[in-house]
């Protein structure tokens, strides 16, 4: 799998980030999906919408099918994910939205994870080494340093262009912009009212 290498990063590289809408553990059916397109941390140039099965298995499918389908998509630079499990351990291949879309992923988490933890969580589902097998193939959690101290894993891009893109779009809060916007849109929409920092 190639890495796409950048000759120099712009500080307007077009960001999509990518979290979901709040649901309370008894909530069963579907979660929202919301995207915001960036111009780097600091323009917000467009929202786009899916929805996943809670627990399911279908994040990376409609991932997928959401960018392609993007007028946008040909112009995204990086996609960023807060996390890789959406809607409970609805659980992204970020291997596959990489070769499926071409576009290189950087997930994005506040805390290191702690795979045991989640390793027993999913053993609640049948399909739990199937799962996990996700969680084990979204490779290595990097540690980047700014203001606060974040983690992250990639595909598709380097080490060191990664935290170039980490930088550029973190200019509100310790997590990137497109994300942080990306779950204000989807608190509010969700809820009424978002509460405000992701």
């Amino acid at each position: 799998m190639n890495n796409k290498r950048f000759r120099r990063i712009k500080k307007e590289i077009r960001i999509l980030g990518i979290d979901d809408a709040p649901f309370t553990p008894r909530t069963s059916g579907e979660v929202m999906l919301i995207g915001t397109v960036f111009r780097g941390g600091t323009w917000l140039d467009g929202v786009l919408r899916t929805e996943i099965s809670i627990d399911g298995s279908d994040s990376t499918d409609k991932i997928v099918k959401m960018i392609c389908s993007s007028r946008n998509k040909d112009q995204l630079g990086v996609i960023m994910l807060d996390g890789i499990t959406f809607g409970g351990f609805n659980i992204v291949n970020i291997k596959q939205i990489f070769e499926k879309t071409e576009v290189p992923v950087i997930v994005v988490m506040r805390k290191f994870p702690n795979f045991e933890r989640i390793k027993k969580a999913l053993k609640r589902f049948e399909n739990w080494k199937k799962r996990w097998q996700r969680i084990l193939e979204a490779g290595k959690v990097y540690k980047f340093d700014n203001d606060e101290t974040i983690y992250f894993q990639i595909c598709g891009i380097g080490l060191e262009d990664a935290k170039e893109i980490l930088k550029i779009s973190t200019t509100r809060s310790a997590i990137p912009e497109p994300i942080r916007a990306a779950h204000i849109i989807a608190a509010g929409v969700e809820t009424g009212e978002s509460k405000g920092n992701a």
